[in-house]
């Protein structure tokens, strides 16, 4: 019976090594486990080329590996890929490879759905389902590097948490994720071209950063007025800009590193001169940046991306405050794989 089978994933390199002594085996039978189950990413006991037959057979009796299938994969005009990502128990996530002249980014998702309630996102309109295991999350940036050297000759340079659901949510599994995609017993990626993208959860934050987290931290934003902000991502009311501002301050004050703020900006929403005065005032506490993001549709039209006017506004006026500014044109919008357009609709 599968179903009483442990994912031999969920156990540590130690815990390996226990179980092979118990088996009456050498303890170092379980770093080479390890090692084909981290670094080379084996989909099966059967390509452990160099353990026995009867070990992999007694491995299969008593494990399973539950990897993730890629389902089904589209290519955009632009190069993006999108994967449509099957989990073991049949739910599907999505992950996005962005490329770029001078590197290729996974843009990974760490929920079936997600958490919150943002109305401008196509994920936040399915209910969340489960959080993914740090393996899943793992499985994703092998999928999408295994991609990067196929179609772009490269490996991936860059990881995103901007995918389906809210990082922090997951925490713990998240961590681990990122535990294994940084060690040298995984894939070595430096925790530096690691972004944790969070709608802002000030106790996680704060979390962060006492967990002296060596990944980078951006905030997706969106206003700077608790009323407006309220109105496109509900659970402000529980989480005010105040409280956010707080936990980003202790956030600096302990890592010292900069904030990124995602924000995208709506016609008739946020494209007024007041948006842009409040959006500079909440920067000015830590060094910032903000990346202004084309805004992509997802069906209804009750949002619009801004008329180019309040876009130049916007950086005309954070840039004479000293305050850096990118304009991120999306990627991918041909296939639904733009900011905000992940939903499964496959």
């Amino acid at each position: 019976m599968s179903t009483t089978k442990q994912d031999i994933r969920a156990l540590t390199k130690e815990q390996l090594r226990a179980f092979f002594v118990k088996e009456g085996d050498k303890a170092f039978r379980g770093n080479q486990v390890y090692e084909w189950l981290w670094q080379k990413s084996a989909h099966s006991f059967e390509e452990m080329t160099n353990i026995s037959k009867e070990t992999r057979q007694m491995l299969e009796a008593n494990f399973v590996i539950n990897h993730i299938q890629v389902d089904t994969m589209q290519r955009s005009s632009d190069g993006t890929i999108k994967n449509a990502v099957r989990l073991h128990d049949d739910l599907i996530v999505e992950s996005v490879l962005i490329p770029t002249a001078t590197r290729t980014t996974a843009c990974v998702s760490s929920q079936v759905g997600c958490s919150l309630d943002c109305r401008f996102c196509a994920t936040a309109r399915l209910k969340r389902m489960r959080n993914l295991n740090p393996d899943e999350i793992y499985d994703q940036v092998v999928a999408i590097d295994n991609e990067s050297r196929l179609y772009h000759n490269r490996p991936l340079s860059n990881i995103v948490f901007m995918g389906m659901g809210e990082p922090l949510m997951n925490y713990k599994n998240v961590l681990e994720a990122i535990d294994k995609i940084t060690s040298p017993e995984g894939l070595a990626m430096s925790p530096k071209r690691i972004v944790v993208s969070t709608s802002g959860v000030p106790k996680m934050i704060k979390k962060m950063a006492d967990d002296n987290v060596k990944f980078k931290l951006a905030v997706s934003l969106h206003s700077a007025i608790d009323e407006v902000r309220t109105s496109i991502m509900p659970f402000n009311a529980t989480f005010p800009l105040a409280s956010l501002r707080e936990a980003l301050e202790y956030w600096y004050t302990k890592t010292k590193n900069r904030i990124t703020y995602e924000y995208v900006v709506w016609k008739g929403i946020n494209d007024q001169r007041k948006d842009v005065d409040a959006l500079v005032k909440f920067c000015k506490f830590a060094p910032s940046k903000v990346n202004l993001i084309e805004y992509n549709p997802i069906d209804d039209g009750e949002f619009q991306q801004a008329k180019s006017e309040a876009i130049d506004m916007y950086q005309n006026v954070l840039e004479a405050n000293n305050i850096t500014v990118t304009i991120r044109r999306s990627r991918g919008k041909d296939i639904d794989a733009a900011c905000g357009q992940l939903a499964n609709k496959s």
